[in-house]
């Protein structure tokens, strides 16, 4: 079995991001792991005008590091932060090596077809390219609407015949 020491948990504040967290802090848990909670914030583009580049302005990461901070997994294990600026693959691939961790469990937005090949995928990239194992969440298929919310009398009917 593998013995994680050093978990990183790189987010981007989605929804997909805290479910991929719960798994990350239930695995620092029952290893006894460091978990790092990473966030890539990603430069704007320099702008051209009339032949000149403009460079980019630059980030305030006072806000990010606020709501970065406020992400936390549901156990308590120890939690370290890291904030960093870059090309978000690039960034988490660099950090995973620089604190030597033993996987990376990082959320996905499975998009397919045209989105994909037009926006590209992070999670895709830190896959291929990753020196340690990756894993990645992604979320659950809503319930199909039958399944959802089931007539009192039928639960009942169901309860009578078990």
């Amino acid at each position: 079995m593998l013995a994680f020491k050093t978990i990183l948990h790189p987010t981007d504040f989605s929804e997909r991001s805290a479910l991929a967290l719960r798994l990350a802090g239930a695995l620092a848990r029952d290893h006894g792991a460091r978990l790092v909670i990473l966030h890539v914030a990603v430069p704007p583009p320099a702008i051209m005008m009339e032949g000149v580049a403009v460079p980019a302005a630059e980030i305030d990461l006072k806000p990010l590091w606020a709501q970065l901070r406020k992400v936390k997994p549901a156990d308590a294990v120890p939690v370290d932060y890291q904030l960093v600026e870059g090309d978000p693959a690039a960034e988490v691939m660099r950090i995973a090596d620089e604190i030597g961790a033993d996987v990376i469990v990082m959320g996905t937005h499975g998009r397919t077809g045209l989105g994909r090949l037009l926006m590209g995928s992070v999670a895709e990239q830190v896959v291929r390219k990753a020196t340690c194992p990756v894993l990645t969440v992604k979320a659950p298929h809503a319930a199909p609407p039958a399944a959802q919310a089931m007539p009192a009398e039928d639960a009942e009917a169901l309860a009578a015949v078990r």
